[in-house]
């Protein structure tokens, strides 16, 4: 069977990200190149320099074909920042039929109903999600081809996004010679990848913590519920550190990254002095200022719950992703926070942490093309350990590599004679 080639664009504020695959359409995904930039031009997932955002892309584009050995074509992108609303909508129709059985073409019209809702100008139409379909009264279908009734009614999650920002990174990206096969919410392709059937359907929050951005997405009774965009990510806990302690920011992120800031003290409660380049702070204070800024985001995440649906309860809890959710000790106080079960949500889970996709960071990525896959019906009836496939042993070694020489880039950005170089938490 031949196998059909797709990939993922992941533009983030820290870094761009491009993953390759093929698939023999019959689930079995192998992951043939991966490719990473130091996001430039990009601020808070906004382009604000169009040709250094477009060369990003094309480095991350590069590193990846370099490795698969063929050119992209054409990938699936991930669309997220301040510009993106979100609202819930329904479509009611009659059943025309004289034997009164719902077809695919009713409920695809009760679905176009449903979306045309008046969308602003500036916003740009991403995802109509079915929440579920309710036949003569009877709620709570997932799926109404083939039932029989009168009307057929359908609740929706509607998602768009700025149509300026969505065109201005279809243009970084289609200046490069590279098609777009679809464009997808962050926090909804990171779910893709970490996040189980079973725990759609008795209820859970994904979190996406990025640098500057928290991503949102809530789901229950198998279907996304509530979609949300948070302005604050591990940037924020950095610039705290920075200012609190009066220290360079690159050197703050340094420190946030080797000491695990919010790891509690394990000396009986006496205060610890910590040194990075010559610098010494407190490790009290450290974990008094990131604890602060990372408890503000868990009462934002506590805040979209109760916007969703108070009745419904979140039985599955809350998973983490994203460059900002490796932290070991997020777990711990996300539990106090939120009083719900919290765990790191790592995407593959096929091989060691020292393996580069296994990183929390690049749930999205895979989660990217996971969406794709499913989107062309090949993603029935298999985990996501048949879906991956096998990664061939020989790239093993290449990805642990990369992963170190990318991070090690990625925390020189911004700041040209810093060469601090410390290793990723991992859970």
């Amino acid at each position: 069977m031949k196998r059909k080639q797709i990939a993922a664009i992941d533009f983030g504020a820290t870094k761009v990200a491009t993953v390759m695959a093929d698939t023999n359409g019959a689930g079995a995904l192998r992951i043939v190149g991966v490719g990473m930039a130091a996001s430039q031009g990009i601020e808070r997932r906004i382009i604000t320099n169009t040709k250094q955002a477009a060369a990003t892309i094309l480095q991350s584009v590069r590193e990846a074909e370099k490795m698969a050995g063929y050119r992209l074509k054409s990938a699936c992108v991930s669309v997220s920042g301040a510009g993106i609303r979100s609202l819930n909508s329904r479509g009611l129709i009659s059943i025309p039929h004289s034997n009164q059985l719902v077809h695919a073409a009713d409920r695809k019209r009760a679905l176009e109903i449903a979306q045309s809702t008046e969308i602003p100008d500036d916003q740009r139409l991403l995802h109509v999600i079915p929440r579920s379909y309710n036949i003569d009264g009877q709620g709570s279908i997932m799926n109404p081809v083939g039932m029989y009734g009168f009307r057929l009614n359908v609740e929706t999650h509607i998602v768009t996004a700025d149509t300026e920002q969505v065109q201005s990174l279809t243009r970084c990206i289609t200046s490069n010679g590279i098609g777009i096969s679809g464009l997808v919410l962050k926090s909804l392709a990171s779910a893709e990848a970490v996040i189980t059937e079973d725990e759609k359907q008795n209820g859970v929050v994904l979190a996406d913590i990025g640098g500057d951005i928290t991503d949102i997405a809530i789901f229950k009774d198998g279907s996304a519920y509530h979609t949300a965009t948070l302005p604050v990510g591990g940037h924020h806990v950095t610039n705290d550190i920075a200012v609190g302690l009066g220290i360079p920011f690159h050197l703050a992120e340094a420190i946030k990254k080797k000491y695990d800031v919010l790891t509690p003290e394990t000396d009986g409660g006496s205060d610890v002095t910590v040194t990075e380049n010559g610098c010494s702070v407190s490790y009290h204070d450290l974990r008094e200022i990131a604890g602060a800024r990372i408890e503000e985001i868990f009462r934002l995440i506590l805040l979209q719950i109760r916007a969703s649906d108070d009745a419904k309860p979140i039985r599955s809890g809350l998973v983490i992703t994203g460059g900002s959710g490796s932290s070991q000790g997020i777990v711990k106080l996300g539990r106090a926070i939120t009083r719900l079960p919290v765990r790191i949500g790592s995407p593959l889970n096929l091989y060691s942490n020292d393996d580069m996709l296994c990183d929390p960071a690049y749930a999205t990525s895979v989660g990217l093309l996971y969406w794709k896959m499913k989107s062309h019906g090949s993603q029935n009836n298999w985990s996501k350990r048949d879906r991956l496939g096998v990664l061939f042993p020989r790239w093993l070694g290449y990805f642990s590599s990369q992963n170190r020489q990318s991070n090690n880039q990625l925390k020189e950005k911004g700041n040209g004679k810093s060469k601090l170089r410390t290793q990723p938490s991992h859970n």
